[in-house]
């Protein structure tokens, strides 16, 4: 089974082309309904399948953000929990608290770059993702742009389509 959307395409455009001719016409041929139908199923699956990598990116980003909250929460627990332990004297309090206000102060610093890291991870995989699509976009877009235009020559100038030629000489 092919995976690709190029792929595909290229085999609707082998189907196509090897189709048998109506006769007594050069513009019409019949070809398998059920296996040109299936292409075209087989291409628009490809795109879901993009658009769900995304989704899952999205979804593991607001993991880790909640699991980096989480981390920050419990460290900003573990630093309070310190600090009411070494209340017994002036000088350990004042220490204590001096800890207790850093440790939530990097906790809170540690909290906010891993949600930058993540943001710019997430950025960075869903930009990818969204020029991968706009790729294959791209080139089905021109694939049946060429596929138009042969088509088009061949029925102004009633003989064998132009595509046929193309394909014959790559």
């Amino acid at each position: 089974m092919a995976t690709g959307v190029e792929e595909l395409l290229d085999m609707l455009y082998e189907l196509i082309d090897e189709a048998k001719s109506v006769p007594l016409s050069n513009e019409k041929c019949i070809i398998e309904r059920d296996k040109a139908l299936d292409l075209l199923d087989d291409i628009k699956a490809q795109f879901p399948m993009e658009l769900s990598e995304a989704k899952k990116l999205i979804a593991a980003r607001s993991d880790y953000i909640a699991s980096a909250k989480r981390e920050a929460d419990l460290m900003k627990k573990q630093a309070e929990e310190q600090a009411r332990q070494m209340v017994d004297e002036d000088e350990l309090m004042a220490k204590a608290r001096q800890k207790a206000n850093e440790l939530i102060r990097q906790t809170e610093e540690r909290c906010r770059e891993l949600r930058r890291s993540a943001n710019e991870y997430c950025e960075d995989a869903l930009r990818r993702t969204e020029e991968a699509v706009a790729e294959a976009h791209e080139e089905i877009k021109v694939s049946r742009g060429r596929f138009r235009a042969a088509a088009n020559a061949a029925n102004t100038a009633g003989q064998r389509p132009a595509y046929d030629v193309a394909v014959e000489s790559e």
